[in-house]
């Protein structure tokens, strides 16, 4: 059976990329030591020079770290982006295994595309109020 994650009111920005997986880990990750205020105006513009694990694999360094830059530590994010996207093109079993991809990733990776929730015990303050949405609401 396939999975389809609920919309919430919580409106999630993996909610918003849904089904897109490699959309959803590139959300985790630029999120990562950062806010969701501070992601949302730029995501669009990444996404849109950078639609896939493809083109972000092979992105231009410069340019993607200019696109990142507002939300710190963008030399690392673009390191940790351009080597996951390599990963992830080449294949893995869990999110956790991608370069950069940590409890988090892997706890949405687990919610949104494998539909795991249930076996999910998310320790990020969103990912548990969708946790929550989930168990009290759709799945009571």
């Amino acid at each position: 059976m396939a999975w389809t994650p609920p919309k919430s009111p919580f409106d999630l920005l993996q909610e918003r990329y849904w089904p897109d997986d490699w959309k959803i880990l590139i959300v985790c990750l630029l999120l990562n030591q950062t806010s969701r205020k501070q992601v949302e105006p730029m995501i669009e513009d990444f996404f849109d020079r950078w639609p896939d694990a493809a083109s972000a694999a092979n992105a231009d360094e410069d340019v993607m770290r200019d696109v990142v830059r507002s939300l710190g530590m963008y030399n690392r994010r673009v390191k940790t982006i351009k080597k996951m996207s390599q990963q992830f093109l080449v294949g893995f079993e869990n999110a956790i295994d991608l370069y950069g991809c940590g409890k988090y990733a892997n706890d949405a990776y687990r919610i949104f595309i494998r539909g795991e929730w249930q076996e999910v015990k998310p320790n990020d303050h969103a990912l548990n109020d969708y946790h929550g949405y989930l168990r009290e609401v759709h799945f009571a």
